[in-house]
């Protein structure tokens, strides 16, 4: 018998091979499927998707949406105490700000399906309206203080109606046009016709914000009217003569009012102070830092208990934190980032003059707004009294943003090739293709002759 025997159904050759060593064979991966290849791929198709002629178009209906919806949410949450308090229905202020909105989704429909030349012809009728309108918030009997600014005019009942609000929308609208005029016909190299009549235009309207005593408003103004002079191509000597004269103002206005230098004194603050100066700035603080992660739950807030003063207007962004944690936060972050870079890129991407400054106005304006007032919520800045764009209770400043916004939606359409896509897309879906294709079934059947079949 064989030292070794054979195991039953192994063939001699598999048993020679057992002391063996099979050779290492190297495995390669195919091209393209490796992690890399896959995140230079991810990276590819980000890059296809954000350089899209919609892009834009989408950021800013979407982001603005957003913002508002959001908005409307925690206004709800934010102010049904205070309402409460007041001897209203908790709903009081929500159903007053979603009628706002109701009325400014018309206003932005609208402002989007209008042509540019009609928006160009609306400037100078909006300024005029709007200079008599703050006007007349300093007449005696007419204007209304609210909070120690007379910037109000009563409009019955419970309305009340801000005209300094539509004044950016009137700024940015007559300086576009004027801008692009002088443009056209070469004049923005001389510094006269680059100041004139803008820069006096501007500060007659400063001049009128400031009779009511609201600098936060002023302070945006202000920026709308250096974004506009920046996009205009101002020499770096004439803004920063412009900008050192502005700050002059601002200082001489701060050190004159002593709430002004209680506000400014309150920046950074961690203790309400002596009397409670810093009350709402320290109460701020503890909302967001309350909140944490992912906040203690919407409408579980503590501080809108009476604690933060103005919850649902200036300080909706700690209530925000304080429900919605550090996630809800930064997700509003977020979507203002998105509509401020989707107008930036359609005031770089446009031709026309007109559309640029536009653009670029609005864009400044709702950043600049946006910065301040969540500067302020987070101790970085002095108290403005301004309300966050799209997001804080405010009729009278929600319908002129949502118009603004209109303006982007309108001139993000009319890019040349964001026109043509979407000229190709309407036809493509809906009952319309539907309907297309069963007329001209019904045209083919009439034409054929009676005896075919």
């Amino acid at each position: 018998m064989p030292a070794k025997q054979m195991l039953p159904g192994r063939r001699p050759s598999a048993v020679k091979a057992q002391g063996r060593k099979r050779p290492l064979v190297s495995v390669r991966r195919p091209a393209g499927r490796g992690p890399l290849a896959r995140l230079r791929r991810t990276q590819q198709q980000a890059r296809k998707a954000w350089d899209r002629p919609l892009t834009a178009y989408y950021l800013i209906f979407g982001s603005s949406l957003l913002i508002t919806v959001l908005g409307l949410v925690m206004v709800y949450s934010a102010s049904m105490i205070k309402a409460l308090q007041l001897g209203l229905g908790d709903a009081y202020f929500f159903k007053k700000q979603f009628l706002a909105a109701l009325i400014g989704t018309v206003l932005m429909l609208v402002a989007s399906r209008m042509p540019v030349k009609l928006h160009r012809a609306l400037s100078y009728p909006v300024l005029a309206g709007t200079l008599f309108l703050m006007v007349l918030v300093q007449v005696p009997g007419i204007g209304v203080s609210i909070n120690g600014n007379q910037n109000w005019i009563s409009l019955g009942g419970p309305f009340m109606l801000q005209p300094s609000e539509f004044g950016k929308l009137a700024l940015i609208l007559w300086g576009a046009d004027l801008l692009a005029r002088k443009g056209d016909k070469g004049l923005l190299s001389q510094w006269k016709h680059l100041l004139v009549p803008l820069v006096p235009v501007a500060f007659l309207l400063l001049g009128l914000i400031m009779l009511g005593g609201d600098m936060g408003t002023a302070m945006i103004l202000g920026a709308v009217l250096f974004g506009l002079l920046w996009l205009a191509g101002a020499p770096t000597r004439m803004f920063v003569g412009v900008l050192a004269f502005a700050g002059v103002i601002v200082a001489l206005l701060i050190k004159t009012s002593p709430h002004r230098m209680d506000r400014l004194e309150c920046l950074g603050a961690t203790d309400p102070g002596k009397n409670d100066l810093c009350w709402q700035a320290v109460h701020g603080i503890y909302a967001l830092a309350s909140g944490g992660w992912f906040g203690s739950g919407l409408g579980a807030s503590v501080e809108k208990w009476g604690q933060l003063p103005e919850a649902h207007t200036d300080f909706i962004f700690a209530i925000t934190g304080e429900e919605l944690g550090l996630a809800g936060t930064l997700s509003v972050l977020a979507l203002f980032a998105a509509l401020g870079y989707a107008g930036i890129r359609v005031a770089g991407r446009t031709e026309d003059s007109f559309v640029r400054f536009a653009a670029g106005g609005v864009t400044t304006w709702i950043t600049a707004q946006a910065v301040i007032n969540i500067g302020a919520v987070l101790g970085l800045l002095p108290i403005a009294g301004v309300p966050l764009p799209l997001f804080s209770y405010g009729g009278s400043a929600l319908l002129p943003t949502m118009f603004a916004v209109g303006l982007l939606i309108a001139f993000a359409r009319e890019e040349p090739a964001a026109r043509a896509a979407l000229a190709m897309r309407q036809p493509k879906t809906g009952w319309m293709r539907t309907g297309v294709r069963w007329k001209s079934m019904r045209r083919r059947v009439k034409k054929r002759p009676s005896g075919e079949r």
